[in-house]
């Protein structure tokens, strides 16, 4: 189980890994979306040469050990390229043990409800709730999220009005049995925050996320503890030691960390096991439709205190075009509102040959 080689694949957007250990067993992962290229310099520099020719059965104790010989660099660019290692390590064990790797992990293949998540601010009221409509219709959706604010917009909206107008509408386009989401993406003021809460608690709203800057713990439970919906985040959090502040401050009612920027399924587990002890559900953050959203669905198909859904953005070329041609095969099949965990081994998922061919290639081995 030792490890020989790392390899990436990237460009700007998207960065797949490959790792081969010296039997010639593999597996492939991904780091995180956005800047990848720059993550994957960062895989090979400051992960590699403390991993390679390591015993991957010892991956959690390895990733501590990363993060400390790498402790001048304690934020985000690590932790996401550690997760490409991370869920390349989890591909190769489900090859091996020819299993899914939910299976791995305590869970098992099968269907995962999701929400529509929308990422579209540029969008009129009306237009998204039309839009929002036909994907319950075509596709049987019965959950949505859409954007409050403007994205660490200090209580800017992106239009004058936009926000009310949108929240309004939303409840008039769906029906109680719809459950309604929001994300303000680090917007508010606590007292903005409030407001903004009361109108969405008054139509009927489910899921109020992110609504103060992130990184102001105290702010987003200044907000939690006045208002009755869900007050959630995490999104952003890629240190442990905030996480465990975060639990135990009791800062929002649902806990959203993202596998990738948090460092890799094994660290997305250990948040969920804190979060399981406190009492609290997990929702992790999967905005797009590269490898982030298949790690999602086989976490949840394993997690005792899973939220009520998967994350599934509904953005295409027009939003994301560098998530077209990611794959051979299409992980992502909506089916009566519901995405699939299948029952292959690890992450089931085949990257396309055309768009590695046309990536940025680095490698690192064992000497």
């Amino acid at each position: 189980m030792k490890l020989e080689k790392i390899e990436s694949f990237s460009n700007q957007h998207v960065g797949f890994v490959r790792i081969t250990l010296e039997d010639g067993t593999f597996g492939w992962g991904q780091v995180s979306t956005y800047n990848s290229d720059i993550t994957c310099k960062v895989l090979h520099r400051q992960v590699a040469p403390w991993v390679l020719g390591c015993d991957m059965n010892h991956l959690d104790d390895l990733l501590d050990i990363v993060a400390e010989r790498e402790h001048k660099f304690p934020g985000s660019y690590l932790r996401r390229a550690m997760g490409g290692l991370d869920t390349a390590v989890w591909d190769m064990l489900g090859r091996k043990a020819g299993l899914p790797v939910t299976a791995l992990i305590g869970g098992s293949a099968g269907k995962i409800r999701a929400y529509a998540s929308s990422m579209k601010r540029d969008i009129t009221p009306s237009e998204e709730v039309g839009r929002l409509a036909r994907l319950r219709d075509r596709l049987g959706f019965d959950a949505f999220k859409v954007r409050a604010g403007s994205e660490v917009g200090r209580n800017k909206d992106e239009w004058p009005g936009r926000t009310e107008e949108l929240i309004g509408a939303m409840r008039k386009g769906m029906d109680d049995s719809i459950d309604l989401l929001i994300d303000a993406n680090s917007c508010y003021s606590p007292e903005r925050a409030i407001e903004v809460g009361r109108m969405l608690e008054d139509n009927g709203f489910c899921h109020f996320e992110e609504p103060c800057p992130y990184w102001e713990l105290e702010q987003t439970r200044e907000v939690k503890e006045v208002l009755a919906i869900d007050v959630t985040g995490g999104e952003q959090d890629c240190d442990l030691t905030v996480w465990r502040r975060m639990i135990d401050m009791k800062v929002v009612d649902i806990l959203q960390p993202d596998i990738l920027y948090i460092g890799g399924i094994s660290r997305a587990m250990r948040v969920c096991k804190m979060a399981r002890k406190a009492g609290m559900p997990v929702t992790p953050h999967c905005a797009n439709l590269s490898m982030v959203t298949l790690f999602t669905m086989h976490l949840l198909r394993a997690l005792p205190n899973a939220g009520k859904y998967l994350e599934f953005s509904i953005e295409g070329a027009d939003y994301y075009p560098w998530q077209i041609g990611l794959f051979s095969n299409d992980p992502y099949k909506i089916e009566d509102g519901h995405a699939a965990v299948e029952d292959v081994p690890g992450w089931g998922v085949v990257i396309s040959p055309e768009w590695l061919a046309k990536s940025e290639y680095q490698v690192s081995e064992t000497e």
